[in-house]
């Protein structure tokens, strides 16, 4: 995710942090310091704030490792002022494996509440709820009950919340994939307009959860669709069966000479058969600027690519490939380059295949 930087990997993951974070964290402390706190006030404030936070890491550490065991990698977790998000490669196949992906960051939360509680009671340094408030109280009580609003606040039916994709995942097992989804996503839009009149009447972050739940809503509809639209299709039946290939020692002037000619913009490398790299549109302008059209293809294609053979879904080997942001997957068959699958080529698969489903639907 965009303005965010890197600030650990833990159990294979990268977390990231988004810079507006930090803004209102430093807003937060300044807030406190100049309505007449404490330094230790502001101090606690501070440590409160990042208390909250690290039992959100936790939450969606819980929706990866759970996912990581049915074999869905999660590609980062980024921590952001509303909350956090892990973004898993795939969704799951499976609605149950969804389901218990879905439950298990909730699961954290009583379970970290559950501890508090019993740490409270085993010290008996329980406080009367009243005394308690955002920034005053016994720490361990205030992030006690704010644990368990994590819980009950992410399971509300607000898909892509978790408790949208509970309610996915359950209608999955009846109602198929794609109408399962239109389902929890219109019942997620109508849940964000009840955040947002909230919001406005009360609590302006409710205004930015109404946004970020309307928009995600909307998304994963769309990306339902276009996974239904293939219906199982192979590699084979998507794939560029004609294109022009780049050796390592052509120069650029070159790939710009086929670029302009309008074959391409993305090109595999090969050599003796062998696809060595893929020079993108991107590298190439950026060679362009450093080195001039003299350079060699070899100087500007990247190697950080993945490929895909004739007889792999396309769903799971776009899922593969977004992870490289390299906008072409080489297909190999048998130790040879027989095909590229590229996003605009599916999506042109996509559109024909909705077409003729439609002529048949006609009476």
């Amino acid at each position: 995710m965009s303005w965010s930087f890197r600030i650990g990997r833990f159990f294979g993951i990268d977390v990231f942090l988004h810079f507006t974070f930090v803004l209102v964290l430093g807003f937060l402390a300044l807030a406190q310091w100049m309505s007449g706190g404490a330094v230790a006030t502001v101090i606690e404030g501070v440590l409160f704030f990042l208390a909250l936070f690290l039992c959100v890491l936790l939450h969606e550490f819980g929706h990866a490792l759970v996912a990581r065991r049915y074999g869905v990698k999660t590609r980062d977790i980024t921590l952001l002022p509303i909350g956090g998000v892990a973004r898993l490669e795939r969704i799951p196949t499976e609605p149950l494996h969804e389901f218990w992906i879905a439950l298990a960051g909730p699961a954290v939360n009583v379970v970290i509440a559950g501890l508090l509680a019993l740490g409270l009671s085993l010290a008996e340094a329980w406080q009367p709820v009243r005394s308690l408030s955002t920034t005053a109280g016994n720490f361990a009580e205030r992030l006690l009950f704010v644990n368990v609003g994590l819980t009950v606040f992410n399971l509300l039916p607000a898909f892509p919340m978790d408790g949208g994709r509970v309610v996915r995942s359950l209608l999955a097992l009846r109602l198929g994939f794609a109408r399962a989804t239109r389902i929890a996503a219109t019942l997620g839009q109508g849940m964000a307009f009840l955040f947002a009149l909230a919001g406005l009447f009360g609590n302006p972050i409710l205004v930015l959860v109404a946004l970020f739940v309307w928009i995600g809503a909307a998304q994963e509809a769309g990306a339902a669709e276009f996974k239904s639209s293939l219906g199982g299709a192979t590699v084979e039946r998507a794939m560029m069966t004609e294109f022009h290939l780049l050796a390592p020692e052509d120069s650029l002037a070159h790939a710009v000479d086929l670029i302009l000619a309008g074959l391409q913009q993305d090109f595999p490398v090969v050599e003796n058969g062998t696809v060595l790299g893929i020079l993108t549109r991107r590298g190439l302008l950026a060679a362009l600027t450093k080195t001039g059209p003299t350079a060699p293809v070899r100087a500007a294609m990247t190697q950080n690519f993945e490929s895909a053979t004739p007889d792999e879904l396309v769903e799971t080997a776009i899922a593969r490939g977004r992870a490289t942001e390299v906008p072409l997957m080489p297909v190999i068959a048998n130790a040879r380059l027989v095909g590229l699958l590229t996003l605009e080529n599916v999506s042109e698969y996509v559109l024909i295949q909705t077409a003729l489903r439609e002529r048949r639907t006609q009476p």
